[in-house]
């Protein structure tokens, strides 16, 4: 899936990868597509709801490596 920005939130723990997550989209317009690496397993319940309480939609997440890859798209 092809993204508008990478943002590497691996080794942090909740709720850094929201904090940052939320930093980044404010910087993208919408329609922008934020990749999130992170390693925190909490991060898919979190970003799956903190994208639909913001407006954005969750688009697909994957694990590979230990490394879970989260895809959401700013609306």
């Amino acid at each position: 899936m092809n993204s508008t920005k990478v943002l590497d939130a691996k080794g942090l723990a909740c709720p850094m990868p929201i904090v940052k997550t939320k930093k980044e989209m404010k910087e993208l317009e919408t329609g922008d597509i934020l990749e999130i690496h992170a390693t925190d397993k909490g991060a898919k319940s979190d970003l799956a709801a903190w994208a639909k309480s913001g407006g954005h939609e969750f688009l697909k997440d994957e694990e590979e490596n230990d490394v879970l890859k989260f895809w959401i798209q700013k609306g």
